[in-house]
């Protein structure tokens, strides 16, 4: 367990971030991971955060998933499909993540375009002064995790989270089909994440999420 803090305020994150970023060795940006699982508040957070730290780059991991005929209709089980698949995985390790660490100023990356289905190729500047935090889920998968210089897991009440998503997500369909896509394939796969990768142990800070 990575120093255990539970907290309820952004401020003490963002005190949390500073002392990081101030002894850091600035040869290379700042990598901050903002983990946690579906409707747990991740964008409210990370737009505070961009809001009260500077030299900030934000990626979502989101903006960078595959297209859907490489995740859905597989053959694989949904769950299997949102985990494994829904993320080039080796792509990121090496042209995100390898590239954060060797110290590149240009992050070539495709960005999904979800109305297309495709992608568009954007150029990402960073400096060895920037704080990056990259925000999503899963982020703490064994090919990801030993990047990071401090990672924050954002924790909400599973009840919380589900009515969350099950009122967000109004582009699946009606209840049912919300509730039945996330009971099929993303909930499952949490469940998997919390047992095989244990974020509240990788974690340098909890951040609780309640409802305002």
């Amino acid at each position: 367990m990575k120093g255990l803090i539970y907290l309820d305020k952004y401020n003490h994150l963002i005190h949390q971030i500073q002392a990081g970023y101030e002894k850091h060795i600035k040869t290379r940006p700042y990598i901050v991971a903002l983990d946690g699982l579906s409707g747990a508040g991740k964008t409210t957070l990370v737009k505070h955060l961009n809001d009260n730290l500077n030299n900030i780059v934000i990626i979502h991991i989101d903006d960078h998933i595959v297209e859907r005929s490489k995740r859905y209709n597989t053959g694989h089980e949904e769950w299997f499909e949102y985990y494994q698949l829904q993320w080039d995985v080796q792509f990121l390790k090496e042209q995100l993540y390898q590239k954060l660490q060797q110290n590149a100023s240009l992050l070539n990356l495709p960005f999904y375009q979800k109305e297309q289905d495709t992608h568009i190729n954007k150029t990402v500047h960073v400096s060895t002064n920037s704080i990056v935090i990259i925000e999503g889920i899963f982020l703490l998968r064994d090919e990801w995790r030993n990047f990071y210089d401090y990672i924050i897991f954002l924790d909400c009440p599973k009840e919380l989270r589900y009515e969350r998503v099950l009122q967000r997500d109004t582009y699946i369909g009606d209840v049912e089909a919300r509730f039945e896509k996330y009971n099929n394939r993303y909930w499952v796969a949490e469940e998997y994440y919390l047992k095989t990768q244990n974020p509240y142990e990788l974690a340098h800070t909890i951040q609780y999420s309640t409802k305002q």
